[in-house]
């Protein structure tokens, strides 16, 4: 579902996200001239059990990780008085999982970000990227995000 002006309209200005029927991620998102960008650097997930993180275990799977993660965006973007309806473009990096035969867990991911993107609530999607990369700080942890959100004037 894209918000803001219908194509070709000259009406107030909006942060347009672009997406074909049925997609999961936005295809363009459109930002006008005067609108605020906010960069969220990278997040990993918190320890599912802090007082053993070096445990196999100690951040949960993709998926928990995930969830983890955008939660701690929601907060964050709250405190700038954003939501996760002004995030416009998601990198991720994603660790190949053992369990998952040393690939990415790209589904993991997907159930997670269903849950903050393109819901009833939230029917905004970002434009993605996501990459599978050698490793993160710590061997347990299988993924990190970064954002950028556009509040426009």
């Amino acid at each position: 579902m894209a918000t803001g002006p219908a194509a070709g309209s000259a009406s107030a200005a909006t942060v347009e996200h672009k997406q074909a029927p049925g997609a999961m991620i936005a295809s363009a998102a459109i930002v006008p001239p005067g609108s605020t960008f906010y960069y969220l650097s990278g997040a990993t997930a918190a320890p599912i059990n802090p007082a053993d993180t070096d445990s196999a275990d100690a951040y949960g799977d993709t998926e928990a990780q995930a969830m983890s993660i955008f939660t701690k965006m929601k907060a964050q973007l709250a405190d700038m008085g954003l939501t996760m309806g002004d995030v416009v473009k998601l990198t991720v990096f994603l660790v190949g999982d053992p369990k998952n035969g040393g690939k990415m867990d790209r589904d993991g991911l997907t159930r997670a970000y269903k849950t903050f993107f393109g819901t009833a609530d939230q029917p905004n999607l970002p434009t993605r990227s996501a990459f599978q990369i050698a490793a993160l700080a710590r061997p347990q942890q299988l993924i990190e995000i970064e954002g950028i959100a556009a509040k426009a004037p």
